[in-house]
């Protein structure tokens, strides 16, 4: 995956089968199933792969035990079956989690076990284990840092986690494989029309200021939360189609959940659920539910979202996070699909996708979750098919390995997320192959010089948020590394020092947003 040799490619296609404007979950996901079924497939990425809300979820691959108390049982049942697909196409990258439910009331665990016993239905043969009622013993040997006033018990359950970010660099790797072309940092400015249908868009190269005319039989516009942007382009009148709330995290050093399980708090004051998960040896803690009217890049969490996180997650654990436990806070937008009134709040908009297509041929892939990525990508191009005028072929990604995939992940390696591409990495220079950069967390030489080389990261954040996970770790100790880090990112690329310091600067600036 070389971002030089891919842009040449665009000279050498007359017309693609298929455009895909967006990088993310969706993006990528429609990547790899075009691909895999034969059609020329581009991919355009604004910024870099999952920057925006594909990189900023719970880190959860899960049913949603919250969207059956909703009552909408058919995205549950979509969703359990993704999650189990997903698991099994990617070991390396998503594993089960058992989460545990504590409960103050008597009547709360029986409650909560009959509910999750018809989620362990749902889920049929991609079930990742059954549901127990247990006693107050029990639920404090699993979870000891849970509030012991007043504890009854509780319910343990299984569900599914994964590295959002790595996921996707993974889509991307496999898209790649497939014979998709994949380019980050261009920006799609404008939609190629002829009688009144879309054949082609225009971008600009954001490193080298270069722009292009890009012909394709189809578009399919997988922009998340700034698809009503590229709807413009295409319909100036368009009403917008998009309902941004924003997810705010906050992330813990481990102490804080003491154990190896999940807690899920099933009612907060404003009435979500909040998960407390332990990755990476520190514990994310979140989510909020905000509607948003601005959608920004880079979003910032509000302090009312900080509180209300440290309030909720306080309630129930032993030792109470303040403001100067967290390492660091990170705020994601979700692209809910708007309903026709858009009267419910955020937090009952429903999950599922849709799939949208102009009278102009745009197609649109709106809303949708993580875990349902993969069927998102087979709706939109079963859909593409028909609209691009392509040769009707079946979708095979239920069976399809995702790039790395090995069955036997150790995730006790922090490496593991690689799969089968570790043992490369740690050749590059064997000395250096255990060398953390950080005590903090694992970060080494060959990981930096592999994401140059073979996953097309170009800025010192693509390295430090996505290839590997240190800014949504620690945004302190990410800050004291990042001059060393930089530096063997500029002897590599063969840049100078002025790059060096201009990079540093601008990434320095980046990291007060992830910092308190």
């Amino acid at each position: 995956m070389n971002r030089k040799s891919n842009l040449e490619q665009l000279d050498q296609v007359n017309e693609w089968d298929v455009v895909i404007i967006g990088g993310g979950a969706s993006g990528l996901g429609v990547a790899v199933d075009a691909a895999n079924r034969g059609y020329k497939t581009l991919l355009l990425e604004k910024n870099d792969f999952a920057k925006g809300t594909s990189s900023r979820s719970t880190k959860l691959v899960h049913g949603g035990v919250r969207y059956l108390q909703n009552g909408d049982i058919s995205l549950v049942i979509e969703a359990l079956k993704e999650r189990g697909i997903m698991r099994k196409n990617a070991p390396h990258l998503v594993r089960d989690l058992s989460f545990v439910i504590p409960s103050y009331d008597w009547w709360n665990s029986p409650f909560y076990g009959l509910g999750l016993k018809v989620y362990d239905m749902m889920a049929g043969k991609l079930g990742l284990g059954p549901s127990t009622i247990l006693d107050r013993e029990e639920t404090l040997a699993l979870i000891p840092n849970v509030n012991q006033d007043g504890l009854k018990g509780g319910v343990i359950y299984h569900d599914g986690q994964f590295d959002d970010a790595r996921m996707a660099i993974s889509l991307a790797l496999t898209a790649d494989q497939e014979g998709a072309t994949l380019i980050n940092y261009v920006n799609v400015e404008n939609l190629i029309k002829e009688n009144d249908l879309i054949t082609g868009v225009c971008f600009e190269d954001k490193i080298s200021g270069e722009k292009k005319i890009i012909k394709s039989k189809v578009v399919v516009n997988a922009t998340g939360v700034f698809s009503d942007a590229i709807i413009l382009l295409d319909q100036p009148e368009a009403k917008p189609m998009i309902r941004p709330s924003q997810g705010v995290h906050l992330v813990l050093e481990k102490s804080f959940l003491n154990g190896v399980h999940a807690i899920m708090v099933p009612q907060t004051s404003d009435g979500r659920v909040l998960f407390a998960v332990p990755w990476n040896d520190y514990v994310v803690v979140g989510t909020t539910d905000t509607p948003i009217n601005e959608t920004l890049e880079e979003p910032v969490a509000l302090e009312s979202e900080i509180e209300f996180i440290l309030q909720n997650a306080g309630t129930y654990m032993t030792k109470k996070p303040t403001r100067k436990d967290i390492k660091s806070v990170f705020a994601g937008l979700r692209p809910l699909a708007a309903s026709e009134d858009n009267k419910e709040s955020t937090k009952e908009v429903s999950r599922h996708h849709k799939i949208n297509v102009s009278t102009s041929g745009l197609i649109s892939v709106l809303g949708g979750k993580w875990t349902t990525y993969r069927k998102i990508a087979e709706d939109t191009v079963d859909t593409l098919q028909a609209v691009g005028g392509l040769p009707e072929r079946q979708c095979n990604t239920k069976t399809l390995p995702i790039f790395g995939y090995e069955p036997h992940s150790d995730w006790e390696d922090p490496m593991h997320y690689y799969g089968t591409e570790s043992k490369k990495i740690k050749a590059i220079d064997h000395e250096k192959a255990n060398l953390s950069l950080s005590s903090k967390f694992f970060i080494t030489e060959n990981q930096i010089i592999w994401a140059i080389q073979k996953e097309m990261a170009i800025s010192l954040e693509d390295v430090l948020a996505r290839r590997t996970r240190c800014l949504f770790l620690d945004a302190f100790e990410t800050e004291k590394i990042a001059p060393q880090v930089v530096s063997i990112m500029a002897k590599n690329l063969g840049l100078n020092k002025s790059w060096e310091e201009n990079e540093l600067s601008r990434f320095n600036t980046l990291i007060k947003k992830y910092q308190l």
